[in-house]
């Protein structure tokens, strides 16, 4: 089973997120997702809040073959940038970056000077940026008048040498599902792993695609899973820490929490992440390990891992 690792909510000082993706690197998962684009967290303390971009690029310079993604939210960045940076990292480490783009939430942004619109307008303006991102990557000039992308004769090089990377849109609302529709290489769904919600988006995506005239199988899928390995199941405390961590499912009702929820032993883990997986048609679970301590975190990596990855690993 192809696997990935979040290791997020700043919780890791950048030696110790380095190990762990080292680690998982050397564990033979295939991605790790660290903290992507962010201005302040209210909650974090005095704690390091680092740049998503720049520990990305850090990431993917200090390991060899683990692809490396952190979440690009649209209102931070100008279109041609965000392609030139992009296709620039593709340039240095090809075929390893894990393009993830969304809208965010958090109206924290404005103590950094960021607009922020509402949802709707954050969804055309990702809508608008995609198209244009596109176009750049293809090699072409561009200019836009859009309202909220405006460009001039812009041009980027280099540019992929396929014209494209893969795009990953985290979604779950019907209008950021006609995105994903029209855009995503990569549907990453934004939602726990309910059926009846994880169903629902489903049917939405497929409208979409269909009155796009586009196929949904051709949509790749990821997840991340609140995986918790050697934790008990049956513990409340993991409830609690998933609503801290998530709070954007802060309306999950308690008796969804045991399916969003993974726990236990190691082999239980595995096993409930490979169910979810084959249930959604994942192309890649993520075991969101994030806001654990380095020390748990590493336990968690090397309890997700395969036996003989971790036996090679150990023998290097």
């Amino acid at each position: 089973m192809r696997l990935a690792v979040a290791l997020g909510w700043h919780s890791l000082a950048f030696e110790e997120l380095l190990d762990l993706v080292r680690r998982a690197e050397s564990a033979g998962l295939e991605a790790a997702f660290a903290d992507g684009d962010v201005s302040q967290f209210a909650s974090g303390g005095e704690a390091d809040v680092l740049d998503g971009w720049t520990v990305t690029t850090a990431l993917l310079a200090s390991t060899e073959r683990i692809q490396i993604g952190s979440i690009r939210l649209v209102h931070h960045w100008n279109a041609a940038r965000l392609a030139q940076a992009a296709a620039t990292l593709e340039r240095i480490a090809p075929r390893r970056l894990r393009f993830l783009i969304s809208i965010g939430g958090r109206p924290a942004d404005r103590c950094f000077g960021l607009p922020f619109p509402s949802a709707r307008e954050r969804i055309a303006w990702l809508d608008e940026t995609l198209s244009a991102v596109r176009r750049l990557w293809r090699g072409e000039e561009v200019t836009a008048r859009g309202r909220y992308v405006r460009l001039s004769g812009a041009r980027i090089r280099p540019c992929p040498s396929a014209g494209r990377l893969p795009i990953e849109i985290a979604a779950a609302g019907s209008r950021m599902l006609r995105v994903v529709a029209t855009h995503a290489d990569v549907w990453d769904i934004n939602l726990p792993p309910i059926p009846s919600r994880v169903r629902a988006a489903e049917q939405i995506l497929a409208a979409a695609c269909r009155q796009g005239g586009r196929d949904p199988a051709e949509i790749r899928r990821s997840m991340w899973i609140f995986t918790r390995p050697h934790g008990d199941p049956r513990d409340v405390g993991l409830r609690d820490e998933f609503r801290r961590l998530n709070p954007w499912f802060g309306t999950l009702p308690d008796d969804q929490l045991d399916e969003a929820i993974v726990a236990g032993s190691p082999e239980a883990c595995r096993r409930r992440i490979r169910e979810i997986a084959e249930s959604f048609r994942l192309d890649l679970p993520v075991a969101d390990l994030s806001g654990l301590s380095h020390d748990a975190a590493r336990r968690a990596i090397d309890a997700l891992a395969s036996e003989k990855a971790l036996v090679d690993s150990n023998t290097r």
